[in-house]
């Protein structure tokens, strides 16, 4: 599968494991993150936009639970991936946030 393959609104309806951000699907979280990044301006903290750091794994946990992207789980449910799985998320997702803005470039 590649990523012309997969349709941006179907990653942004992936539903969310449990999240700081308390978002149900991966349209939610990107809303609430650009939401955070408005409301607090040059306060945004990259590396703990919702209180912990490792926000991006919320999101990828959603991608490889959705069969998306090659992944494992370890018996606590941590995430394991290796770089090339990494890229070809923020790809989906590079493109998914493209999509709730109305574009395709």
């Amino acid at each position: 599968m590649t990523d012309e393959d997969v349709d941006p609104a179907a990653v942004l309806a992936l539903p969310m494991q449990d999240n700081d951000a308390n978002a149900a699907t991966v349209r939610d979280y990107l809303v609430k993150l650009l939401a955070a990044v408005w409301a607090e301006g040059e306060c945004f903290s990259v590396k703990r936009p919702f209180g912990n750091s490792g926000w991006h794994f919320d999101v990828y946990t959603a991608l490889a639970r959705g069969g998306l992207v090659t992944a494992t789980f370890d018996e606590v449910g941590w995430l394991d991936m290796d770089s090339a799985a990494e890229g070809r998320a923020d790809q989906l997702i590079a493109a998914a946030i493209r999509h709730l803005g109305g574009t395709n470039g």
